[in-house]
């Protein structure tokens, strides 16, 4: 004879606090890789600044290039040389022909370091370039 009630099992239920912490973790990484992903900037090139100048979201599709103070390019943290450069360029002409340059030429180095970038835009079939300047 069983004299003990049976008793409904309870669920437990969805355990929130996990969910919650994974959800925040998750939110953070993607800010955190949405912010490194939308400025391209080196930063030991500090850009000259002008007056006039009118703030310009980049599109995605922008590449930005770093020159430094010494005359290194930087694309993607990667020093490239000339032809890497220019070979770098090519590709993505022939995907996009509309392809978006911006420089980011530090203002202490030689005007020199930014004509040969232009140069290589050129040879490249590169037409829209922009310069990056701080306000």
């Amino acid at each position: 004879m069983n004299l003990r009630s049976r008793a409904q099992l309870h669920h437990p239920g969805i355990q929130l606090a996990p969910l919650v912490d994974v959800l925040l973790l998750l939110l953070i990484f993607f800010l955190m890789t949405w912010n490194a992903a939308r400025n391209e900037n080196e930063l030991d090139v500090k850009v000259p600044k002008a007056t006039a100048a009118k703030e310009k979201a980049a599109p995605i599709g922008d590449i930005v290039v770093n020159v430094k103070s010494d005359g290194n390019v930087v694309v993607n943290r990667r020093t490239l040389g000339p032809n890497e450069l220019s070979d770098l360029l090519k590709n993505l002409v022939q995907l996009n022909p509309e392809q978006a340059v911006v420089i980011r030429g530090d203002e202490a180095g030689a005007y020199k370091n930014i004509v040969s970038v232009l140069n290589t835009c050129s040879e490249a079939g590169v037409s829209n370039v922009a310069f990056a300047t701080s306000k």
